[in-house]
């Protein structure tokens, strides 16, 4: 594990490697607005990817490097992912765009734009708790690129049932909440309702890192 920090216009990123030794994919994750790399998910990720030959970056926005409790708007956001974005593709292969919940929206935001090979977007909140007619839809549609869902079963930001037909793929951690996290009376522990996370991905990450060959540094799709 190595980090590194990178200059953005939004201010200073973090990002925290777990690189494989043979790697056929990068895949880039960040953090949501209330919290960090720490989560379950993203270690999770960290922890089995790079055995299955994909490089994994943790990327931690400006706003958390600075120490701020409150993530900015949006655009900000975007400008943050933007600015690390030259050091994921300046390792020569297909980068994944992903993040959980903010940073699965920063994703599908830029994916087309920055050319990634694909967006992993855990926890995706398709809208605010109890307000479904507030719908970011779009923004998961507009992706542009293959996209793969991983959502909790009793996600109040977003039931698997919930989310509209379009051109992703969607697998449900039963039980599971917006952290991917399972109630102690859920017939799966927390250990298998992560091992659900990361097999989704690895089976996703195989099939894209075929398409993927072949492709410049950047990764743009086919």
């Amino acid at each position: 594990m190595t980090t590194e920090i990178i200059s953005t216009d939004a201010g200073d990123a973090r990002l925290t490697w777990h690189r494989a030794r043979k790697a056929r994919l990068v895949l880039a994750v960040s953090h949501g607005a209330g919290g960090g790399i720490e989560a379950r998910d993203l270690q999770a990720l960290a922890a089995a990817l790079p055995g299955h030959g994909i490089t994994v970056a943790l990327v931690e926005q400006p706003w958390r490097v600075a120490g701020k409790r409150m993530a900015p708007a949006p655009k900000t956001l975007d400008t943050g992912w933007r600015g690390v974005w030259p050091a994921l593709a300046g390792q020569g292969l297909p980068v994944v765009a992903g993040g959980r919940s903010a940073g699965a929206r920063v994703a599908c935001r830029t994916a087309a734009e920055l050319g990634a090979a694909g967006v992993l977007a855990l926890a995706f909140p398709l809208h605010p708790p109890g307000k479904p007619e507030k719908s970011r839809a779009e923004e998961l549609l507009g992706a542009g690129v293959s996209t793969l869902v991983v959502q909790g079963g009793n996600d109040p930001w977003g039931r698997p049932a919930e989310f509209p037909d379009g051109d992703f793929e969607l697998v449900e951690v039963a039980y599971a909440d917006h952290g991917l996290a399972v109630p102690k009376r859920a017939p799966l522990d927390q250990a298998e309702a992560l091992a659900v996370v990361t097999d989704a991905v690895v089976k996703w990450a195989g099939a894209l890192g075929q398409g993927a060959r072949g492709e410049h540094p950047g990764g743009t799709p086919g």
